[in-house]
């Protein structure tokens, strides 16, 4: 399972358990979902800091990979990758 897909899930289910300890006080459904919202983020920030940190990392490999993926096709494009001591193809057709 992906780091992020954790980390959301991990969320998700964080913000599902503060709702459901504040369902049971009286009071608005709307002040219940902000508070679980802000509660849940805070809570969030120090429980899942394990599956954040891995999932950023996971970000910045696949943003690296992207980069040098880029650079490479780039260099490709300019003919930079080719060995200088390389004759260009030459066309056999004339």
């Amino acid at each position: 399972m992906s780091a992020a897909l954790k980390y959301t899930l991990g969320r998700i289910g964080l913000f599902v358990a503060v709702l459901a300890g504040l369902w049971l006080i009286d009071m608005n459904v709307f002040l219940k979902l902000m508070l679980a919202l802000v509660f849940s983020a805070a809570l969030s920030f120090f429980l899942l800091r394990g599956w954040r940190d891995e999932m950023a990392g996971e970000m910045a490999d696949a943003t690296e990979r992207r980069r040098a993926e880029k650079e490479r096709l780039r260099s490709a494009l300019a003919g930079e990758d080719q060995d200088p001591n390389q004759t260009p193809p030459t066309d056999s057709s004339r």
